[in-house]
């Protein structure tokens, strides 16, 4: 933002010089006009991105940054497996929730640990250290400190059991990240955040209520097009959280310059690294801002070596991963009617867990028919080509007794509007928005904009709301 604010002073100073005709002077007047709205416009956009960075993000808190105590850990993992629906997890031992509740019981008794006053101390000399994250070679700067020397001891030698998990979801879950990011061309490192997040636990939920694996906030979520109703929520869908984390760390970049500013930002929001920004007199590095910078945040970024480190030189410190609780291999189908998952488990033989696991963004144990996405273990993939008729017709009658088809209840075999009804998010217009930028603030298109507010035409007045998207 700062370039172009300097490049549009250098345009306002272009001022033409000589003799030079009225005509040719207007000519460069309207030139230089154009410029001038063009760099308006782009400052406008900055700012609008810069507004979705921050907001509830300021206050979120990462689950696996949480201190927490063996029931804490249980109740959170039970309440999301409650409900008249479901079978108990606990019942079968390879379904993903029996694996997070089995570790998280063995777990929850470790050591807690106050970073910022522990300082530990390692067999492996500093200069090997230090020549070991060098080697790793990453896009992000990857400084040596003492901080950073902590949690790199941390992760690879003072929660081996941790790790082992960590590194066992890593073969499904990684790959899914490393795909994302290269589409938008962005740092493969930063596929490490999800461990400080989450530990890539596609359920866990803070206290404060950021959801999934890349702990998306329910607002924040919207904003970066995520899905949020009463059947689906994409916050725990490994796939599009990770495509809206990817776009999230596009802008705070785009915002600040440097990847370890973009990288707080995601964990405390825009506000608060500007505020640290202002605070270290206009310093725009990670070390320079650290100490102004919220609790959490300074040791997220160092979190984020030591968990790097610890994944990439395991064999050395005897680290293995965990049996696999996930298939590596998966396929995707689209579904274009209602699909219950005891449909599938009891037509084609599959563990309804191992569905649950792998759609957990469905939490009504439903795919609703609008063209969403349902993931089967691959060894499933031709049974279910086969037998789709078969699976959409099995007990449809009692599974959507009172459930939903597109969006409406089922009542007495006939489609009604729900008591709910739409919750609509609004915007107030202001100076210099117009609906191409209000749809890109809101991840949204102009013709969407048009039709939610019965407009004719794309003029819009400065403190109109404008309906921009559902809850």
């Amino acid at each position: 933002m700062k370039r172009l604010t300097i490049a549009l002073a250098l345009v306002l100073a272009a001022t033409p010089c000589g003799a030079q005709t009225r005509r040719q002077l207007r000519a460069q007047n309207d030139t230089l006009k154009l410029k001038v709205a063009a760099l308006e416009a782009e400052l406008a956009s900055y700012k609008a991105v810069e507004e979705n960075l921050s907001g509830e993000n300021e206050n979120k808190v990462s689950f696996a940054l949480e201190d927490y105590s063996s029931s804490s850990v249980i109740a959170g993992f039970s309440s999301v497996i409650a409900g008249p629906d479901r079978q108990s997890y606990t019942t079968r031992n390879d379904s993903l929730m029996a694996w997070y509740l089995h570790r998280a019981s063995r777990n929850a008794a470790r050591e807690q640990y106050n970073m910022d006053s522990v300082k530990f101390t390692t067999d492996v000399p500093d200069t090997t250290l230090m020549r070991r994250l060098r080697d790793m070679n990453s896009f992000i700067s990857l400084p040596y400190n003492e901080t950073v020397k902590n949690y790199m001891i941390l992760y690879s030698e003072k929660m081996p059991r941790k790790m082992a998990e960590i590194l066992g979801l890593s073969e499904y879950y990684m790959p899914i990240f490393e795909e994302t990011f290269r589409r938008y061309d962005l740092p493969l490192e930063l596929k490490y955040v999800s461990i400080i997040e989450s530990a890539m636990n596609p359920r866990a939920e803070s206290r404060v209520g950021a959801k999934g694996i890349w702990q998306f906030m329910y607002r924040t979520g919207l904003s970066y097009g995520l899905r949020i109703d009463s059947y689906i929520d994409e916050r725990m869908d490994p796939f599009a959280s990770a495509d809206a984390a990817a776009r999230y760390f596009r802008d705070a970049y785009r915002i600040f310059g440097d990847w370890t500013l973009a990288i707080s930002a995601y964990n405390c929001g825009s506000g608060n690294v500007n505020k640290a920004i202002k605070r270290a007199d206009g310093k725009r590095d990670f070390w320079s801002i650290y100490e102004y910078l919220p609790r959490e945040t300074r040791g997220y970024v160092p979190a984020m070596v030591g968990a790097m480190y610890a994944c990439r030189y395991a064999t050395e410190y005897g680290l293995r991963p965990d049996p696999k609780a996930l298939p590596v291999y998966v396929d995707t189908f689209k579904i274009n009617r209602n699909l219950h998952f005891a449909q599938i488990s009891e037509v084609l033989g599959i563990p309804i867990d191992d569905i649950r696991d792998l759609n957990p963004q469905y939490h009504k144990d439903i795919v609703p028919g609008e063209g969403n996405v349902l993931r089967l273990p691959f060894n499933y993939t031709s049974q279910f080509l086969e037998m789709q008729d078969s699976i959409y017709r099995y007990k449809a009658e009692t599974m959507f007794a009172a459930r939903i088809q597109d969006g409406r209840e089922i009542v007495q075999g006939r489609p009604v509007p729900t008591s709910k009804g739409t919750t609509w998010i609004y915007y107030k217009v202001k100076r210099g928005d117009n609906l191409g930028l209000i749809a890109k603030r809101h991840h949204t298109t102009v013709k969407n904009l048009k039709s939610w507010n019965n407009l004719k035409s794309d003029m819009i007045r400065e403190g109109q709301k404008l309906k921009v998207g559902k809850k």
